[in-house]
């Protein structure tokens, strides 16, 4: 065999056996690209549903937060608003005889708080970028309470809504809960539930305030203990104070329902017999007699002297500006510039014995006339009819000698109109009170001043109405002022007689009665003289009296027939204690007057002393005892 033949058919073999083992392997890579690209893409979408779980998850997490705190942000609006409104209901003057907060504010606030925050829900992102988170919240009004606080007098006694003795604060605990609903993004909604206590501390800051004299129900200025004389005996009621000492007899029973206070450090007891004791106690008794006034809401002695107004040039000036915050005496050429006649003519320079004047200026074009001032001046003795016309009109009647001049105002017209001897003058405008620094009107208000005596002041008649629901007025002489009738508003502001409103003491204030009308009378020198001709023998007069100034001598006396009983709707000032020959005399305080700086307009006033608390500071502090997360998902 030839070297050819021997090596030809092995290497043909194995050519094919490598052919054969090449054609099994083709495909392997292909499959293994494809498992590797299968597991690559399982992988992938594992991680992508992990992504997706994870952002889920987070997402559904930051929306329960954000609603979470959207509910916890609507409790601390709620609670802080609750806050707001019970300081905002109280008073900002201090008084030792009302508490500042009202009862029944709390009604007040929770309503307001449901209203406020329980119709919808309510944006905590208003007025920020479109891209801020939106979350919301809403108060749950069934979870909403406010409880009647507990009140507590600080330095006084009795209750808040009757406390007595020297009162320099008041403590209100309120008890509160809320619930409140967040929501975010989502549907998610968190509920939470928030309670606790508002405490509320009003105190009262000392300070040399202003106060009208019309804030007492009986100021007497000089009265000495044990001078043989006593009070009358029977019920006063308001604010009583004397500069002097009080002396009280055994003829019969005294009931003060409001602080009774004196300078003298004793009280006069005064005996049938002449006796009289001296003593800082409430009660004394001698022999088998023993006197013991009822004083409701304390006795204070040794207390600081209220000072006296020095002169009414005040209520003088107002007539010509509206202010009446000078101290200077008003000269013939003050009142030459400020005030005119019916005839258009101004007050003389040289001064006038009679006449009624106004303060009204003169278009020098047209000749209409516009009022400018404060009210009416009447120059020499004159009488004063009091009565209403029409709704809102009060109508001055005012005679001398021969000549009667009627002025009617009317407030809700703005007009008023003078006719005297034929002639008739029409005014636009009405007296107003302005206020001393800005010179803006606060109130339509009339000061009538007569520059000597008034010979008789009354209404229209017994029981019929002199002052009209829209008058705020205040009547002063230079000397006497003589009341010869009954002087009535047209609607009654406080309770003539117990029970008259269910329950309640004579004085209580009448809902709904209340429409400004208020009437001071007032003289610095001399009496308020009581001349009463009407034919059963009572008298009664709705108005705040006072004759007072420093080194005054006056007082409310009887210079006529001796009056069955006397009525004071309203309260008396006085320099002295004089004869006011009534068989029965009522006081009647109106306790307008002890709220909220009320008085007649431009009325003798005082600074009070600096050791009396006067204005009202309010600390406010909010516990918080109970917190719960009540989610619910819907």
């Amino acid at each position: 065999m030839t070297a050819r033949s021997l090596f030809s058919v092995p290497i043909r073999s194995g050519k094919r056996s490598a052919r054969r083992h090449r054609r099994s392997d083709s495909g392997v890579a292909l499959v293994t690209a494809l498992l590797l690209l299968l597991l690559m893409s399982a992988m992938a979408l594992a991680m992508v549903i992990s992504s997706n779980s994870d952002m889920l998850v987070n997402g559904y997490y930051r929306s329960f937060r954000g609603s979470f705190y959207a509910a916890d942000s609507g409790l601390s609006i709620a609670r802080q608003d609750m806050v707001t409104q019970l300081l905002a209901a109280g008073n900002a003057g201090f008084s030792a005889t009302t508490q500042p907060i009202p009862a029944g504010t709390e009604n007040t606030v929770k309503t307001l708080l449901n209203t406020r925050y329980g119709a919808g829900y309510q944006t905590l992102n208003a007025g920020q970028a479109t891209a801020s988170w939106p979350e919301k919240y809403m108060l749950d009004v069934t979870g909403t309470t406010l409880s009647a606080p507990t009140c507590s007098v600080l330095g006084g006694g009795g209750t808040c809504a009757a406390p007595t003795g020297a009162v320099t604060g008041y403590s209100y605990l309120y008890s509160y809960s809320l619930r409140a609903f967040g929501r975010s993004t989502g549907n998610q909604v968190t509920s939470i539930s928030d309670s606790g206590t508002i405490k509320v501390n009003v105190t009262g800051v000392a300070g040399g305030t202003t106060t009208s004299f019309s804030a007492w129900g009986m100021f007497i200025d000089q009265y000495s203990i044990c001078d043989g004389s006593t009070l009358v005996p029977g019920t006063i009621t308001g604010p009583v104070f004397t500069n002097g000492a009080w002396n009280f007899g055994s003829a019969g029973n005294y009931i003060y329902t409001d602080s009774v206070g004196s300078v003298s450090p004793n009280v006069g007891y005064q005996y049938s017999d002449g006796t009289c004791h001296q003593s800082p106690t409430k009660s004394d008794k001698y022999k088998s007699t023993t006197i013991s006034p009822t004083f409701q809401s304390g006795l204070n002695l040794n207390q600081a002297a209220v000072p006296l107004p020095v002169n009414d040039f005040n209520q003088k000036r107002a007539v010509l500006d509206g202010k009446g915050t000078t101290s200077t005496a008003v000269t013939n050429s003050d009142l030459n510039s400020a005030l005119k006649s019916v005839s258009k003519a101004p007050y003389p320079l040289t001064g006038t014995s009679s006449g009624v004047f106004l303060p009204y200026t003169v278009n020098p074009t047209t000749g209409a006339a516009s009022f400018s001032g404060g009210g009416i001046y009447v120059q020499g003795d004159a009488s004063v009819k009091l009565s209403t016309s029409g709704a809102s009109a009060q109508v001055y009647t005012i005679s001398q000698g021969g000549t009667t001049t009627t002025i009617t105002i009317d407030p809700v017209a703005n007009t008023t109109t003078v006719s005297s001897g034929g002639t008739q003058l029409n005014i636009a405008g009405v007296p107003n009170q302005y206020d001393p620094t800005t010179g803006a009107v606060q109130r339509d208000a009339t000061m009538l001043y007569v520059n000597g005596n008034i010979t008789s002041l009354s209404g229209p008649g017994q029981g019929q109405a002199a002052i009209s629901d829209s008058t705020a007025l205040t009547v002063t002489a230079a000397n006497n002022v003589t009341v010869t009738g009954d002087i009535l508003y047209h609607t009654e502001p406080v309770t003539l007689t117990q029970n008259q409103i269910a329950n309640a003491p004579a004085d209580t204030l009448i809902p709904g009665s209340d429409h400004g009308q208020v009437l001071g009378i007032f003289t610095a020198k001399g009496d308020i003289q009581l001349n009463n001709s009407q034919s059963n023998g009572n008298l009664e007069i709705d108005a705040s009296l006072a004759t007072i100034s420093q080194g005054g001598t006056g007082g409310l006396v009887n210079v006529g027939s001796s009056i069955n009983t006397l009525s004071i709707v309203g309260g008396r000032i006085q320099n002295n204690i004089k004869n006011i020959g009534a068989t029965t005399r009522n006081v009647f305080f109106d306790r307008r007057f002890a709220q909220n700086n009320f008085s007649p307009p431009w009325y003798p006033s005082t600074t009070l002393a600096s050791t009396l608390p006067t204005v009202a500071q309010y600390v406010p502090s909010v516990q918080r005892l109970k917190w719960i997360n009540n989610t619910t998902y819907y």
